[in-house]
Formats: structure tokens, sequence, C-alpha cells
């Protein structure tokens, strides 16, 4: 059933070149003629086959007479060969005493092969051995001359026994003598003996045979029937003709293969898809000729699936699967496919699977930050290699500045460089190029798209912008060049440029597509990074305008300070100093949580209001509860007019600490800021426990609480931003760690300044996701020498007393020019205390930059100016104070309040006393408090 049996091609429909197609159903007919005969030809199988069986066991047994001579010959001539050429044989002929050692030697060989005798002799014939010792040392009967000459002979004689047969090999030494000869002999008798014994056995097979035969008949009839499933032989000849017809007629390659790798069938679509030659059936898979991957898997013992071979010049998806498995003998039943044009489209499926997965990734990794100069660098990375074998992009300098398009120009920056390990092949990064008319730069650029040049080394135009680069360009493989305006709401912004070498091959033209896709998304980015740009420089030149420029001059800190905006946008954090009354000095830090303008307005709102209420004296508490109450009205109104987003300023933070550097005490409160760190004089560093509320605008009616404590002379504040401590990547239990570590490590004796290097190279992030407000001040202390302080008693007459004090004072501290204007100012508010105040009353002067006065009670009563009427006796002193004082205020402490003067060391050197006439004073009245 593997191939056809001499039947003709009856339909030549499906043949190749005018070939017959195999004839399968012709074979498959066949086996239906069997079965339908096969009762008629079973009685006509078994007679032949008696026959044979007994002319075959007359053969044998003639056959094995004929052939008794013959093994007789051969018996003799072996066995004489092995004792002549055994390893003793020569030794024991040329030893003294030949005979003694061969007899033994003889007889064993003769018992063993079962011959009549082994006879050794000499060459003269003197018996050196016999199977009758009474004949040793007889002469030999017969002529033995071939022997002697050194060739094996054999004879034939009649014995009394009958017929006999004799060999006779000579014994050669190593120099080519005949050393003695050994004659074996055996009687035919014997011979026939072993032949009759076989007799029976071959009798006994042929019966045998011929009942194997007779079953197996049998057997086969029946599983003919069984296999057919009893049909009638033209259902089944009209069953397989139709089969054979669609095996030939199936588009799809059929073979079928045998377990020792031939081929047994191939219909004609596997005939042509593999080119096979004609009478392939039968023949080995290794010899038609296909590629080894290929012959090896249509004899594979595995399960194949759609697995692709070439063939030719056709892609073959092949399946194999066992016949053993189904029932059938070892083999494959192997299906061919030709998947070429499938393949084909597979591979433009597949290019434009990674197109879209080059511009998806394009999207992602493009425009990660709004930095101009990096997002054209991350569109040069996302191109190469995929896309391109190098890129190159260069943009506008307005552009990269962060400023609008400049305009039609073809003079442009090189910005990025992706994909070239030689530096001299393209220009380099930060020159600026102006294109030649005749570029493909500068035609994309005029025409908005795309300009494509497949081979550069037979173009010219891109030549003329400098011959010797483009000389280089070739030299260096590149051959092919796609030039990409980036155009972003209708303006030019830049160009791209998409390289490729040689090797790769040149760009097509529906590679224009794929570089426009990703120049758009490109320059979307860095229009967007442009216009953060621009705006980022807006909101650091509101924000720097906003902070202090130069921090005011005061005795009684030594102050240093950092600001770093971060990378990503403009914050809200801010410092100030601001000097107060009395030898003071008020710190403040603060943040407002966001980036952009907004941010820095609101900053720049609240460091505003730091210093209204600064001017008034209050303490860090009452401050921080007046500007809670100013961002919650500033919530209010931005919801109140739709300004933002309705979000408003949650999140502001603010520290404010008061140093008074008489005492050496600081006190501070907090609203959502992180307490500062302390630097004492011996290096401790300390982190104070500052009571926090909550952040400013939600505090509510929520009392705000201080801490207070003394610092040594040398100790130093460092007051911070919670952006240089915590970030993304960094809790803030990590921040204060590395900060407490660089102020332990920097030492005690490092200034401001160094203290500010120190902790900035120490806990400053790499990259910065928020601003850094940081500032470190050293205490000093006013020296006790010029602090001067009297208590004066609830009596008129005291006040002349006191002034007198306060006069020599100022003569020990070189003021006499300005003791006049002392005398009545402290004239003015002591008399003002004792009448309106109440017990205890003090007087304080200190000597700093200038000559500050105090006077103190226990009333909380201020008093204010006002315009005198013209009949008011007095009302005028604070008027006098305001003129002759560079400042004057009042200050409430826990307990009473503090008003207090301030007098240039040099104003009597600058005005002249005025005239106190009555027309001048009575313009001013002071009220009764």
């Amino acid at each position: 059933m593997t191939q056809s049996l001499g039947r003709p091609a009856a339909r030549q429909e499906g043949a190749v070149l005018g070939e017959p197609r195999p004839s399968w159903g012709q074979s498959l007919r066949s086996l239906v003629s069997v079965h339908s005969v096969a009762g008629q030809v079973f009685l006509l199988q078994l007679t032949l086959t008696v026959l044979l069986v007994v002319a075959a066991g007359t053969a044998l047994v003639l056959q094995a007479r004929d052939f008794t001579m013959e093994e007789a010959t051969q018996r003799t001539v072996s066995t004489a060969e092995a004792f002549a050429h055994s390893p003793g044989t020569l030794s024991a002929m040329k030893s003294a005493d030949p005979g003694a050692r061969l007899q033994p030697t003889a007889e064993a060989a003769r018992k063993a092969t079962g011959v009549d005798y082994v006879v050794a002799f000499n060459p003269a014939g003197i018996r050196w051995t016999h199977p009758d010792p009474s004949l040793i040392g007889k002469r030999v009967i017969g002529s033995f001359e071939p022997a002697l000459a050194g060739h094996t002979m054999t004879a034939t004689f009649r014995t009394s026994v009958g017929l006999a047969v004799n060999a006779t090999v000579p014994v050669i030494d190593t120099d080519g003598s005949v050393v003695g000869l050994v004659s074996v002999g055996i009687t035919v008798e014997n011979v026939n003996a072993g032949v009759s014994d076989r007799l029976p056995l071959l009798l006994g097979s042929a019966v045998g045979a011929l009942l194997v035969v007779t079953a197996g008949s049998v057997l086969v009839s029946r599983r003919l029937r069984r296999q057919t499933h009893g049909l009638d032989p033209t259902e089944l000849s009209r069953m397989y003709e139709h089969h054979d017809a669609v095996l030939h007629a199936v588009k799809e390659g059929v073979l079928i293969t045998s377990g020792d790798g031939r081929l047994l069938l191939a219909n004609d679509e596997a005939k042509r898809l593999l080119d096979l030659p004609p009478g392939a059936e039968g023949r080995s898979i290794a010899d038609l000729g296909l590629a080894p991957p290929l012959a090896e898997l249509l004899v594979a013992e595995r399960v194949v699936t759609d697995e692709v071979h070439r063939a030719g010049d056709r892609l073959l998806a092949v399946n194999v699967r066992s016949t053993a498995l189904y029932g059938g003998p070892a083999g494959n039943a192997v299906t061919l496919r030709d998947s070429t044009e499938l393949r084909a489209l597979a591979g433009r499926a597949q290019s434009a699977r990674e197109r879209l997965q080059l511009l998806y990734d394009a999207g992602v990794r493009i425009g990660t930050t709004l930095d101009v100069v990096h997002t054209a660098e991350e569109l040069a990375d996302v191109a190469v290699p995929r896309f391109a074998d190098a890129v190159t992009v260069e943009l506008l300098d307005s552009v990269i500045r962060g400023g609008e398009p400049s305009g039609d120009t073809t003079e442009m920056r090189r910005t990025a460089v992706t994909g070239m390990t030689r530096k001299d092949v393209f220009y380099p990064v930060g020159e600026l190029i102006r294109f030649a008319p005749a570029t493909p730069m500068a035609q994309s650029m005029g025409n908005g798209h795309a300009v494509l040049e497949a081979d550069l080394s037979e173009t010219g135009g891109w030549r003329t912008q400098n011959p010797e680069r483009a000389r280089r360009i070739l030299d260096h493989g590149i051959r092919s060049l796609i030039s990409v305006p980036l155009r972003a709401r209708g303006v030019v912004l830049g160009l791209a440029d998409f390289w490729r070498l040689e090797s790769t091959g040149p760009f097509e033209s529906e590679d224009l597509s794929t570089a426009e896709e990703l120049a758009a998304r490109a320059a979307v980015a860095i229009d967007n990074a442009r216009r953060f740009a621009r705006e980022h420089a807006m909101a650091v030149t509101l924000q720097r305008s906003l902070l202090p420029g130069a921090l005011p001059e005061q005795s009684a800190l030594q102050v240093a300070h950092r600001y770093l905006p971060a990378e990503a946008g403009v914050g809200g954090d801010w410092f100030d100093l601001i000097p107060l009354p009395g030898a003071r000095v008020a710190l403040v830090v603060g943040d407002v949580v966001g980036h952009g303008v907004r941010a820095a307005a609101t900053m720049g709102q609240l460091r505003t209001a730091v210093h209204n209420f600064s001017s008034l004296d209050l303490t860090p508490d009452e401050l921080l509860i007046h500007l809670d109450e100013q961002v919650a009205r500033i919530d209010a109104e931005a919801v109140r007019d739709g300004d933002g987003d309705g979000v408003g300023v949650v999140g502001a933070t603010c520290l404010y600490a008061i140093y008074d550097a008489v005492t050496g005490h600081v006190t501070m409160a907090s609203s959502g800021h992180p307490g500062p760190a302390v630097v004492r004089p011996d290096g401790t560093v300390t982190f104070l426990d500052v009571p926090v509320s909550p952040p400013l605008g939600l505090g509510g009616s929520m009392p705000m609480e201080t801490l207070e404590l003394f610092l040594p002379e040398g100790s130093r504040l460092v007051l911070y931003t919670d952006g240089l401590i915590e970030g993304r990547h960094r809790d803030f239990d990590t921040g204060i760690e590395l900060l407490r570590a660089a102020l332990t490590t920097a030492g005690a004796d490092r200034t401001p300044q160094e203290t500010c290097t120190d902790v900035l190279d120490a806990v400053l992030p790499e990259r910065p996701d928020d601003d850094i407000a940081l500032m470190v001040a050293r205490t000093r202390l006013l020296d006790p020498g010029r602090v001067a302080e009297w208590a004066v008693p609830s009596d008129p007459e005291a006040v002349a007393t006191v002034r007198s004090a306060c006069l020599r004072q100022l003569d020990v501290w070189g003021l006499d020019g300005i003791a006049f204007t002392a005398e009545l100012v402290l004239s003015e508010l002591i008399t003002n205390a004792i009448r309106y105040g109440t017990e205890p009353i003090k007087v304080r002067m200190l000597y700093d930059r200038n000559l500050i006065c105090e006077i103190s009670d226990g009333s909380s009563t201020a008093p204010h100016l006002r315009r005198a009427a013209t009949t008011d006796e007095g009302g005028r002193g604070l008027f006098l104070v305001a003129h002759y004082t560079e400042r004057w205020g009042t200050r409430y402490p826990p307990r009473g309040k503090v008003i207090w003067a301030e007098l240039s060391p040099h104003a009597g050197e600058q005005e002249p006393v005025p005239d106190l006439g009555d027309d001048f004073l009575e313009q001013w009245v002071e009220p009764n408090t």
C-alpha cells in the first residue's frame, strides 16, 4: 500500500510536468480484491504450500549428501591448518624430541574436532604422532611432494571403512623452509552420520512451515475482513477512490514516512512544494536533496506544529505527527503549507508593531522632565538604535533659553547627538549652525515636512553645508538621512535629523511618517519645557525680588543664608532677618506648599505680613496668630473672587524666633514648621522641640505655644525648610540624621558661611524636588558695660535724680552730643510713666548701634499721638519724642508695657535743636490714658 503496483495513471489532472500520479488508490483496490477472492485462493495456497514443502525437503536431503564430501574436505583442511599454525607446533617440531611434545597435542586436537587422525611427520616422511602409537616412527604411505613445496594438498582414497578424505599442510620455518607436515583425515561415513541426524529436524521444520502458512492464511483472511468492517469490495473500492482523490486534490502537501526514514507517500502538492525528483517514493529522505534541517524534521520523533522552514524560495509551515500514536506502524504523517506570503505579511505586521511600540515608548520616555535640552536628548535616545543609527537635534537659541521662537531662520544650535562614538563626524553639541538653502535641513524647515535622502552618496545638496564634514560622514558609513522640523503650535522650534549606516539599510518612504510622529511628540514636549522654562524664570525673578537681597545690619547675630530653588520649579520657601528694638533680632523661615508664580506671590504676601506684624513688636505666638488670620483672609478672598483652583494657601508653614542680645534668650513659636537645630559652643548638636501648631490658615482658635531658652554666646542657630531634609527618595528622619551628622562633623569653630557650605554639601539631594532655604545665625551678647538700668519710684521728684544718672552714663559712653536730646526724651517718658502708669517703673539704656531708651511700667495702656487743641495745656510730649528719635514704639512683655525710643549717636551733629516756642508746640497734645 506504500506505492503503485503497476497501475496506469487513469487521471492526470494532479500530475506535475506530465508525471503519472502515484496510484495509492490502486494499491488500496488491490487490497479489496485480495479480500474478495481470499476464500477461493485459500485451498490453492494450501495445496501449493504442501508441494513446496515436499520439494524443499527432498532438495535439502540431496543437497546435504552432495555437500558431504565438500564438508569433509573443509573440515580436514581447517583442522590441519589450525594444528600446523598453532603457537607450539613449530617449536615442538624443531625440538630434540618432537614426538613426545606433539603426540598429546595431536590426540587432543583429533578428539576435539572429530576427525579420524592427526598425524605430524618430518620432511622425510617419518611420523611423530599417530592415533596408533605403534606406527610412530614409521614412514607414511603415499606422496606428499606438493606439501614439501609449501602447498596444502588434499586427497580422497578408499579405506576398509569407506571413502576417506586427507589434507596435508606444511609447517614452515621463519626462513621459509619446511620443518614438518601435518596430515588430517576423516571418513565420509562420519560426515553422513551428522547429515542424517539433521534430516528429522529438516522435515519437522517443513511440516511446521506448512502449519504456519496455513494458520497465517486463515488469520490474514479473518483480519482483512475485520479491518474492512465487513464492507463489500465495491464499497471499499469506491471509498478508497474517493480518499485517493481527496489526498491529491488537497492544497496542502501530505507525506508519509517510515520508521527507517524512507518516503512512503507524497501527494502532488508535497511534490510541488518540496520539488521532489521522480520516483521519490521508497527512497530515503536523506537522498531527496532537501535542506538538512527540513530532512531531519520529516523523520523527527517528536510532535511539530507549524514550524517554519525554507525549501528553495518558499517558507513552509510543517506539521509532524507520529503514525504509531494512532495505531499505525512506526513513521510520521507530515503536512506542508506554503506560508511565504503569510510570512511576508507577518513581517510587515511585525514591522508595524515595532513602529507602534517605538511611538509608544517615545510617548512615555520623551518629556519626562521640563528641561528643553534633556527633552532633546530623550528624543535622540529613543530613536537609537531602533529607528536610526544616529540622531542629531538642533534647536533655536531662543527656544533653549525659554523664549518664543524667533521667526524664520536656519540658524540653530546643536543640542543633542546620540549614536556616534567619533566626535569629529557631526557638529559638536553647542555648535551654532546656519544650514545652507540646498541642504535637506533647510528644505524641511521651509516646507514644514520631513525630507528623505535615501542615498547620501548619490546626492550633493547636503554637501554644500560643509564638504569636509560631509566626506567624514560618508567615510563613517552613513548613507541615509531623514530631516524633520520640530513644530509646535505651527512654529518651528528646531530640527531632528535621523541617520542610518549603510550596513543597516536606507530609510524608505514609509519611514517618513514614523520620523514625523517622533518629531511631533518631541516638539510638544520641547514646547512645554520651553514655556515652563519661561514661567520658571519669571517665577524665579519674582521670588528673588521678594526674598531679602541683603540682610539688614545688626549686632545681635552673625548670619549667613542660602536659598536654592527646586529643579522642577520655583516654590514658596522664604527666610528673613528683622531687627527689633532693644538689641533684639527676629529670625523667620517659612514655606508655602506648591510651585510657580502663585506660590512665589503668596510667599511675598506672607513675608510682607510678617514685617508688618513685627513692627508691632509682638511676641512669636501673637505674631503667628495674626499671620494665621491673614492667611485665612487670603484664602477667603481667593474663593470669593474665583482666583486659582480654590485650594488656597493650605500647607504654608512658618517658624518665628526672637533673640535678645542682652539676656541671650531666644523665644520661638512654630506653625507647622520643623524646629531648628542648635550647635552649642562645645559642638553639641540639639534639635529643639518647638511646640508645633497647625499650618497657617488652619489654626482657627487654637492657642499658640512658645519655647524659650538661653543660648550661650557663640551658639549657632540653624533654621531650614523641609526641602533640605526630606524628598521623594528620603524620609524626614533620614534627613534629620544627615543634618545632625553634618553639623557634628563640621565642628564648633565654623563660621555661619562655612556651616551653610558644610550642610549643603552633606545633606543636599542630588536633584532637589523642593525649594531649600537655610539660615545659620551665631549668637552674640551685648557688652554688659553698655547696659544701664534704674528703678524709678512713683514720685515726680524722682525724675530729676534718674535724669542726672542717665546723663552721667551718657558721659561715660561718650555720647555727650546727644545728651540734651536724650535728657528731653527720658524726662517726657519717665514723667508719663509716673503720671499714667503703675509700678514697678524702670528705666533702661542700651548702647548698641544706637542709643536705646526704655521705660517700663506695670500698666498695659499705651499712649498715641493726636493733634492738640489751641486751648490744651499739654499733650505735646510724644510729638517731641517722635521728632527727636530715630524710632519709638511700645511693646508688651508678659506683664505691663515698655515704651522705647532709639537715638542715633550722631543726631546732635546733623540737626540743631529747634525753637521750642508755644507756636510750635501748641499743635500737638497727648491725651490722658
